[in-house]
């Protein structure tokens, strides 16, 4: 009896705040300034939490007929991690990159110095187990006349918890494109007022690329790292359609000799 007599409040209470949000939707254009900004805030607040929501749905139950676990790792690999961007769908999903940065979700962002803003990046539902991730991301480049085209993704925490001179840093990446495109991984961590920035070229040829940095050669002082963060830099990308459809970094220390 108390769960049924819950469950009837419970569906009266979500059909009163259903009906007071339409209310509020149709009487926004009337409203005084006061009333429109906190309807404005409480709305802003809800979306927040519902987006959330929405993401972990999608990661969970949009795509169980796709591999979507990540790939075969490394012997000894003891952290590895694929960005949300190519776990669950944004509340956005395209843009048009005309402004120097454009964000794309949390901690992912595009960056480029073109005039011309004529990039449209917009994340896309993959639909095959080869491409192992259930969302890519698709950047259609058309006119381009900038010096440099990259996607910046912030590490986690995770990454650099402990993160010494030993290891090794992996990114593992599937990317389709119209035609063979040169690219770059760079590694970049933050270690006090120092930036150590390892570069590992990408083979322009097939769809799975690996990129792979020995911090040995990176002159860390591993006892002042604060963050770090992954830029994937294209080079001569104009007219070139690139969808990257799946990305994972992990690290693990280097064999002992």
């Amino acid at each position: 009896m108390a769960g049924r007599i819950w469950q009837f409040l419970e569906g009266w209470h979500q059909r009163r705040t259903e009906e007071r949000w339409m209310r509020l939707a149709e009487t926004a254009s009337a409203m005084d300034g006061f009333a429109l900004r906190a309807a404005r805030a409480e709305a802003r607040g809800m979306r927040r939490q519902l987006d959330r929501l929405l993401q972990v749905a999608d990661m969970r139950l949009a795509v169980p007929g796709l591999t979507a676990g990540l790939p075969q790792m490394p012997l000894g690999t003891g952290w590895s991690w694929r960005p949300d961007l190519w776990r669950g769908a944004l509340p956005e999903p395209g843009a048009v990159a005309s402004l120097d940065r454009t964000a794309l979700g949390e901690g992912v962002a595009l960056y480029h110095d073109c005039p011309l803003g004529e990039i449209v990046v917009r994340q896309i539902r993959n639909d095959r187990p080869e491409d192992r991730a259930p969302y890519g991301l698709c950047l259609d480049v058309f006119g381009f006349k900038g010096s440099f085209l990259s996607l910046a993704m912030n590490l986690p925490e995770a990454a650099v918890e402990g993160l010494k001179p030993r290891h090794l840093v992996r990114a593992e990446m599937v990317i389709d494109s119209d035609r063979p495109v040169k690219a770059f991984a760079r590694l970049n961590i933050k270690h006090g007022p120092n930036l150590a920035q390892p570069v590992s070229s990408l083979p322009e040829q097939g769809r799975d690329k690996v990129a792979e940095f020995d911090l040995a050669y990176a002159d860390l002082n591993d006892k002042r790292i604060e963050r770090a963060w992954l830029d994937l830099i294209l080079n001569d990308a104009a007219m070139t359609r690139i969808v990257i459809r799946d990305l994972v970094v992990s690290r693990r220390p280097r064999a002992e000799l």
